[in-house]
């Protein structure tokens, strides 16, 4: 799980969010365990039966005006039990004044109150895609991500099999590396995989004989993009007579990354095989199944409407 401290939230958004701290310092080290942030409307009213006290809290002008109508021991009643708990940290949004008591209690308590001058709704539609990408959940897998026609295909295999040999000659081809070696894999909403290289791996791939190239440098930058979404497995292994492989399409098998399903096609490798060409198809394919266009499916209702002549023939000869 991941762990975002308020100092590191603080530091790597503090002007995107137009962020000042205002009181709490010595609670920075606090950490926020998940991307849910609200505002404590219903709280501050008194309901707090279902308070999430772990939760960052966000304090707009609704809430400060309705503090500033309370008088002053109400008011700090009802800022204790807010204040109570493990809350990480107060935002307060559009700059507003806030009660001393609120500011009082948080350095009393080492709750980070941290002022943003954004209006709230900016304010939220800001820092979410920043808390989701932060607390989505993620894994690292072996092997290499490459975008073909705008199509994310994830080759994956033994070592040594040839996946970085593949995906370098998509790239003389005219399509980009994502990450070699290692792809970091997020999951972004239900069924969205977003794949990327390490920040210190960024456009390099270990070509075995040659060692490490940079292939930005040596295919220009149109050669390499940050990331791509993850959208067909290509499983890479050597042939086997033993195997029995798909020769139709018509059943489509699929694999599960981080929860999401996702098309995986096996290709087997002899030599003399194109497996560039190969994968090249695999994402035009994939590119007209998205439009609705099943090759072989089409070719099965073909074949079919053809036959059916000679199955009516046969049916009615009654000799």
């Amino acid at each position: 799980m991941s762990i975002l401290s308020v100092s590191d939230l603080l530091e790597r958004r503090q002007k995107s969010l137009a962020l000042t701290l205002v009181a709490g310092e010595e609670g920075l080290s606090r950490e926020i365990t998940n991307s849910d942030i609200s505002s404590p409307g219903l709280v501050l009213a008194g309901f707090t039966d279902r308070y999430p006290r772990r939760r960052m809290q966000v304090l707009g002008e609704t809430e400060v005006m309705y503090l500033r109508s309370l008088d002053e021991e109400s008011r700090r009643s009802v800022l204790e039990s807010f204040m109570g708990g493990e809350l990480p940290v107060v935002f307060v949004t559009k700059g507003l004044d806030l009660p001393p008591e609120l500011l009082a209690l948080a350095e009393e308590r080492s709750i980070p109150v941290i002022m943003s001058s954004l209006k709230t709704g900016e304010f939220y539609r800001r820092i979410k895609p920043f808390l989701e990408e932060e607390f989505a959940p993620s894994t690292a897998i072996h092997g290499s991500l490459a975008d073909v026609y705008g199509v994310g295909l994830l080759f994956v295999g033994s070592s040594g099999i040839g996946k970085s040999e593949c995906v370098l000659d998509l790239v003389e081809r005219g399509h980009r590396l994502v990450a070699d070696d290692v792809v970091l894999v997020r999951r972004r909403g239900f069924d969205v995989l977003i794949g990327q290289a390490h920040e210190h791996q960024q456009h390099h791939m270990e070509i075995r004989g040659i060692g490490i190239i940079d292939v930005r440098a040596l295919f220009g930058v149109r050669a390499v993009r940050q990331q791509k979404r993850i959208e067909v497995v290509v499983q890479l292994e050597h042939w086997s007579d033993a195997a029995n492989y798909d020769r139709t399409g018509l059943q489509r098998d699929t694999t599960e990354i981080l929860g999401v399903e996702i098309p995986r096609m096996v290709i087997p490798l002899n030599p003399g095989k194109n497996i560039t060409v190969i994968s090249e198809v695999v994402a035009m394919d994939h590119l007209l199944r998205y439009a609705g266009v099943d090759s072989a499916r089409l070719f099965e209702q073909n074949l079919r409407l053809l036959m059916r002549p000679v199955k009516d023939y046969l049916e009615e000869d009654y000799e």
